[in-house]
């Protein structure tokens, strides 16, 4: 099969089986977090949030029901059409480069979830991204970006594994190329070879500060897991951060 080789996501995110390799990512997660972030910033009914590469909804329906008025957006058509028969008047979904804005000084909030960031291959794409997040927000709105611990994920790695499912043997393997984690998908299906690539640029906390520097955001509070436990570099599973647009 063809290769996208300067976005990989661009096809990977639109198989169906990047959601066969996925599915055991389901709501139960996702709720405690909401739950735990709706807590955190106190959302007001009819508050409206921008869900940057939504996926197929399950952060922005949950978001919905804590009373926001959430659009979310996806360069995946596949994640949108299927997000899509959640829609209702406060729950919109539509496919979108993140690196575009929009809509300026709109939103009370934007979400970038479960590491939905640093997919380019241009660090300049990375900025970009982060400007875009900055103009869509309300002067004084927050923002909750859901990133990887890198630092854990590479003293860790699994190099080699294999996951059977729905009938299909995903053979995976990872290495760390230059400033990216590279996952190599390879399986096969109705007797063809198939293999996808998923590429996602090392992030570690002082570079989401350059990003936030540039964009005008700064930073309130850093946490390390979906119980916003306090971060910790080595340890956390994750580095979540909420900031603010400054003006």
């Amino acid at each position: 099969m063809s290769e996208n080789k300067t976005e990989w996501f661009s096809e990977w995110f639109n198989s169906p089986y990047y959601h066969i390799l996925y599915k055991h990512r389901d709501f139960i997660e996702a709720e405690l977090f909401i739950k735990n972030i709706s807590s955190l910033l106190s959302f007001k009914s009819g508050q409206k949030a921008l869900d940057v590469g939504c996926g197929r909804g399950r952060h922005a329906i949950l978001l919905n029901q804590q009373g926001l008025d959430v659009t979310g957006i996806d360069i995946s058509q596949e994640n949108i059409q299927y997000a899509s028969r959640f829609q209702k008047a406060d729950l919109k979904f539509f496919e979108k480069d993140m690196r575009f804005v929009v809509e300026e000084n709109h939103y009370d909030y934007v979400f970038n979830l479960f590491t939905s960031f640093g997919y380019f291959d241009q660090e300049e794409h990375n900025y970009q991204t982060m400007s875009a997040f900055a103009k869509e927000l309300k002067s004084g709105g927050k923002l909750v970006i859901d990133f990887m611990n890198c630092r854990r994920i590479i003293e860790g790695l699994i190099k080699q594994e294999e996951k059977l499912i729905d009938g299909i043997l995903f053979k995976i393997s990872r290495k760390v190329e230059e400033s990216f984690i590279v996952k190599m998908i390879e399986f096969e299906d109705k007797g063809k070879k198939i293999n996808y690539e998923e590429k996602v640029r090392i992030i570690n906390e002082e570079d989401f500060l350059k990003y936030f520097n540039f964009a005008g955001i700064s930073v309130d509070k850093i946490f390390g897991n979906y119980n916003l436990d306090p971060y910790n570099s080595l340890k956390s599973e994750r580095i979540i951060f909420i900031a603010s647009k400054n003006n």
